[in-house]
């Protein structure tokens, strides 16, 4: 029993690791270009450096960690460049899940869209919880495309695309403008319009995309 029970261990520990230091990174206890110092997450996860090393490897695979040789791991700076990057990859990915969902989705996916909709006009005032169910949104959207090479394609992006995201919704009246252009998106999956949906959807990015680059 008890060799079967850590057979069915559910994650390796790097795995885990990973996930503390990509929380940290999110939050801004790790800030974007500061030095990663393995000692101090050793001891202060007490593991040994190779699970936190291989933890780094996958982080800086999926873009949030940047290793420098002979210097170690940094936290990846996102530079204005890489913010219209990503948001024009994402824009265009996600218009088209969008609009692939309008035409396919079925009454109770579309009831679910509405349902998460709603918990976010209801989190208006808390940017912390907006800023997870918006992100539910997003992604659930993307499963009713199904088409996981696109859902994980938009995945890595958006753990890039956090680097600097969740800030943007810290501006004055960002929160708002997202709610009503969510409002927009819909409104048009609703109708069922393919080609609307995928325009309030760019129209969505592209605002999103000047609230993350703008420096007030």
């Amino acid at each position: 029993m008890t060799e079967t029970t850590a057979l069915l261990t559910p994650k390796p520990l790097y795995v885990e690791v990973a996930e503390l230091v990509r929380q940290q990174i999110y939050s801004r206890e790790l800030e974007p270009g500061s030095w990663i110092d393995e000692m101090k997450m050793v001891e202060k996860f007490g593991i040994s450096r190779t699970p936190l090393r291989e933890a780094l490897k996958v982080l800086a695979a999926e873009g949030l960690v940047t290793m420098k040789p002979r210097r170690g791991a940094y936290v990846t700076e996102v530079s204005e460049k890489d913010l219209h990057d990503v948001y024009h990859l994402l824009s265009l990915l996600e218009s088209d899940a969008a609009a692939v969902v309008a035409e396919k989705a079925s009454d109770e996916q579309l009831q679910q869209l509405r349902d998460l909709h709603q918990d976010l006009a209801q989190a208006v005032s808390n940017a912390d919880q907006f800023f997870h169910i918006n992100e539910r949104f997003h992604m659930a959207l993307l499963a009713m495309c199904d088409n996981r090479f696109l859902s994980q394609t938009v995945a890595d992006l958006r753990k890039v695309m956090k680097l600097n995201r969740h800030q943007s919704l810290f501006k004055r009246g960002r929160i708002e403008d997202s709610l009503k252009e969510h409002s927009a998106i819909m409104q048009h999956l609703n109708n069922r319009n393919a080609e609307a949906t995928r325009r309030a959807m760019q129209a969505h990015f592209r605002n999103g995309l000047a609230a993350a680059a703008s420096r007030s």
